[in-house]
């Protein structure tokens, strides 16, 4: 098995501040808060799989990968912005976002629509790693953006592989479309609009919590970094963890009406002032 990337493979003296995009700097330092916020979500995963502890074994390994993510874009925000002080940001996200760690059940419905669940997770982020990746001209986010986008896939795959792996009932398309559909629809919950206003606003009271304008906020800066390219991949990804043939004409129509909603979402909210 080959070496997990560590911060000390970062090349960070390659550090250039002149190419830093202020826009995605400010996705990047929400990114990582939600990354560092893994340990909440391993505990309630662990509480869902009690019983298996292969699975545990895996989930430890994948929260520990996502911390170490939230460390590296954590280093390069404070690189990029030396008044971005990530612990005050991070203690403040805590404060306003939180997941019930003490659930047993899948709040999925089953144990199978949690994996497609996380599977949707991973498909989402490695397509918007990539899309960091190729929108940034800063080396050294685009060294961290690389890492991190392989890691997520590798993360999609094998969330993918315990999925079907489980001695369980699998749910059906439909019931697999739900769940997927279901964690697609939550992107504009809380965690990233906590995210996003913890790491960009003052921390002395004077700005106001506004979940709806802070979600649309993140969402200006993340969609507007992707590509057809990247949202082709995303829906592909999500539909296959659906049941569905990445390739077939039924995937191919979705992913031209996703990409033409995208741009359509890009378009309002060019004129979100924050």
């Amino acid at each position: 098995m080959s070496r997990h990337w560590t911060l000390e493979d970062i090349a960070w003296n390659d550090f250039d501040a002149s190419k830093v995009d202020p826009d995605i700097l400010c996705a990047v330092k929400a990114a990582a808060l939600v990354e560092f916020n893994a340990p909440d979500y391993v505990t309630y995963l662990c509480n869902v799989f009690s019983d298996r502890p292969d699975l545990k074994a895996i989930i430890h390994q994948w929260g520990r990968e996502e911390v170490q993510h939230g460390q590296a874009l954590a280093r390069w925000a404070e690189m990029a912005d030396p008044a971005f002080v990530f612990d005050d940001a991070f203690a403040r996200f805590r404060e306003g976002y939180s997941i019930p760690v003490d659930a047993i059940e899948s709040v999925r419905g089953s144990r199978a629509g949690e994996m497609i669940a996380r599977c949707v997770v991973e498909s989402g982020t490695s397509s918007y790693y990539t899309a960091i990746k190729e929108a940034s001209r800063e080396p050294v986010l685009k060294q961290i953006a690389t890492n991190v986008a392989a890691d997520e896939f590798k993360h999609y795959k094998l969330f993918y592989d315990c999925f079907n792996a489980l001695q369980e009932e699998k749910p059906n398309v439909m019931q697999r479309l739900r769940v997927a559909l279901g964690r697609i629809s939550e992107a504009d919950d809380d965690e990233l609009a906590c995210a996003y206003y913890s790491a960009n606003t003052p921390n002395d009271g004077s700005v106001i919590y506004d979940r709806v304008l802070y979600a649309k906020a993140y969402e200006k800066r993340a969609l507007g970094l992707y590509r057809r390219q990247h949202v082709e991949r995303l829906i592909a990804m999500v539909g296959k963890a659906s049941g569905l043939k990445p390739q077939s004409l039924l995937m191919r129509a979705v992913s031209a009406l996703a990409w033409r909603y995208w741009q359509f979402r890009n378009w309002r909210l060019e004129s979100v002032a924050v």
